[in-house]
């Protein structure tokens, strides 16, 4: 293979892959910015490897993603940082500048989520070892098998299947305290299939996964200027994703109150939330949180 040919082979598996490497990174590390860069030195790591040993790219990339991600855990956890803890969101109260130092705020000026909106993920992961997170990750939520896993974190299948029992011991026992949602299969081939027909553009894939008669709407806030009408029809709520949360914009996956949602980026900042709601194996309808208070506090927590 030449050098154009194997230019273009990593272009193709940067377009395939990049988006499910991200969620997948995010869910094991929490940091946008983490996740990019570790899915980024996966590609470079990629470039500098033979063509010839690499039968399957995605596997390969999956192994040296993970593999970097435990990395970083563990460089965090040795330097005592708290990896980010996103706990259940139940308000957020605006501060101005000048007003750091007020005691007490109003509570009318508190802004209520649904009471199903809660971010519970991070948190509860924060409880696992290292190789209790990516094992659990991998496969309670990407249902990746065990000998795969193994592969990826260099432990015997055995092990894996104990850690992973170990990390469902510890959610367990915390569940009075953050709420943690495990998605289907079925939600989540269909969060994997939305995430990538957006990062590339597909049209036909949006539609795919959209019921005929979908709906979405948007939560801007009470001081929104104008209030978008909701789009209704998969190709109208379709096209409208794409060009909203299309390129640039990186979407992740986040298990919201028991549905598949998904926070959206643009750089590294938090730009909204894509909750989604699902009839059978197809999404019915969309809300979109854009709420600017809202989003400061999930800002926060994401980069606490």
């Amino acid at each position: 293979m030449d050098g154009g040919q194997a230019g273009e082979k990593i272009t193709q598996a940067y377009l395939a892959h990049r988006p499910y490497l991200v969620d997948l990174a995010f869910r094991m590390l929490g940091d946008i910015g983490l996740a990019e860069d570790v899915v980024q030195d996966a590609f470079s790591r990629l470039i500098r490897a033979d063509p010839g040993e690499i039968e399957d790219e995605r596997g390969w990339l999956i192994v040296v993603t993970s593999r970097l991600c435990l990395d970083q855990i563990k460089s965090a956890r040795a330097r005592r940082e708290r990896a980010h803890d996103a706990s259940v969101i139940e308000y957020v109260t605006p501060v101005a500048a000048g007003d750091r130092n007020a005691s007490l705020a109003d509570p009318a000026d508190r802004v209520t989520f649904d009471d199903s909106v809660r971010l519970a993920l991070l948190v509860v992961l924060e409880r696992l070892s290292p190789a209790e997170r990516v094992v659990f990750v991998l496969h309670d939520i990407f249902q990746m098998p065990f000998g795969e896993i193994a592969e990826s974190v260099g432990r015997p299948v055995p092990t894996c299947r104990q850690l992973a029992r170990r990390a469902r011991q510890k959610i367990a026992a915390g569940q009075d305290a953050a709420r943690f949602d495990i998605p289907s299969a079925e939600h989540r081939e269909v969060t994997d299939k939305f995430i990538a027909a957006c990062a590339s553009g597909d049209l036909t894939g949006l539609l795919e996964v959209l019921a005929p008669d979908a709906w979405g709407d948007v939560d801007l806030g009470p001081d929104a200027i104008r209030r978008p009408p909701p789009a209704v029809g998969a190709e109208h709520v379709a096209r409208n994703l794409l060009h909203y949360w299309g390129q640039p914009a990186t979407l992740v996956s986040l298990p919201v109150g028991g549905q598949p949602a998904l926070l959206g980026f643009f750089g590294r900042e938090l730009a909204g939330v894509v909750v989604l709601t699902m009839r059978g194996d197809l999404i019915q309808s969309l809300h979109v949180i854009g709420d600017p208070r809202k989003l400061a506090f999930l800002r926060a927590q994401l980069q606490a």
